[in-house]
């Protein structure tokens, strides 16, 4: 994916840091020159000293072509500019991080599809809205210390034929993490999961598991088969 990021900060960098790690195409803004080489540095992203909320700079980041678009700077009056600019260069999906909960209409007016709350900000949220928009958490578990996740198998997936037992048996498979529950939309029934269960397109699968082993997981669920030419 190409994502464009607008503010380099702590929550920009680690942003930014997790997605090349996931080998995304990543443009960063920020007005702090410093900010930018030392990411750079860090990261080996592309970054641009400018003004995430001149429209020329994000022109030159090509926001036209992002498929996502983040920001992540100090104030949400330049959050929502730059969405609003965002926008109006075409871009689709676009995840803002706001400060100030009374803020949050005029982030959705603004153009902003998936709004995190500084209050509870996780670089795991942020890495859900990303690349997978389609995990959700249900709710945390122990002060935090787990959630229980919902996620959806798409159409051409892997895992798609498997077994539960096959599915968990795999190395990949944290043993910190339980699958609990199987929603079969095709049938509109709850499937309690059993070893001898298969997984089929469309099932939204529900799982415990801690923080460090969201993201793994939802792979495992949502990696598709690569087209053969």
């Amino acid at each position: 994916m190409y994502i464009v990021i607008a503010g380099a900060g702590v929550i920009g960098r680690q942003v930014t840091q997790n997605l090349v790690m996931n080998h995304h195409d990543v443009v960063v803004i920020d007005i702090d020159k410093k900010r930018c080489d030392q990411l750079y540095s860090e990261t080996g992203a592309l970054t641009i000293n400018g003004d995430a909320t001149n429209l020329s700079v994000l022109e030159k980041a090509g926001c036209s072509k992002a498929d996502t678009m983040v920001t992540v700077m100090k104030q949400d009056s330049d959050n929502i500019s730059c969405a609003l600019l965002s926008k109006s260069l075409g871009v689709k999906s676009i995840v803002g991080r706001l400060r100030i909960p009374e803020y949050k209409d005029a982030y959705r007016l603004a153009g902003i599809t998936s709004i995190i709350s500084v209050s509870n900000i996780l670089i795991n949220e942020f890495m859900m809205e990303i690349e997978q928009p389609q995990v959700r958490r249900i709710v945390y578990i122990g002060k935090r210390k787990a959630s229980l996740m919902s996620v959806t198998v798409p159409k051409n997936a892997i895992c798609i034929g498997k077994t539960i037992k096959d599915i968990t048996a795999e190395k990949i498979f944290p043993k910190e993490s339980v699958i609990a529950g199987i929603y079969r939309l095709k049938k509109d029934v709850f499937v309690a999961p059993r070893g001898s269960t298969f997984l089929e397109e469309g099932d939204s699968i529900f799982y415990v598991t801690t923080a460090m082993y969201v993201y793994p997981i939802a792979l495992i669920f949502t990696k598709k088969r690569k087209k053969i030419l």
